[in-house]
């Protein structure tokens, strides 16, 4: 009965997660600003570790099952 939100929560981090770190690699390929407003390198680097820090977060949901 605990495993379900466990999945939930482990589904939704891998999912943004992935997302953060394809759109991440989209915008730094393009050349693009990762956000607008902040320096290029500073951002990229902080959409990496956040969308690095949800996949992991995610995999330990998928590990306490």
């Amino acid at each position: 009965m605990e495993s379900g939100p466990a999945i939930f929560a482990g589904t939704v981090f891998v999912l943004f997660g992935a997302g953060l770190l394809l759109w991440t690699g989209a915008r730094v390929l393009h050349r693009a600003p990762v956000a607008h407003g902040v320096n290029r390198v500073a951002s990229a680097t902080l959409a990496t570790v956040a969308g690095a820090g949800a996949l992991l977060l995610g995999l330990w949901c998928f590990a306490r099952l």
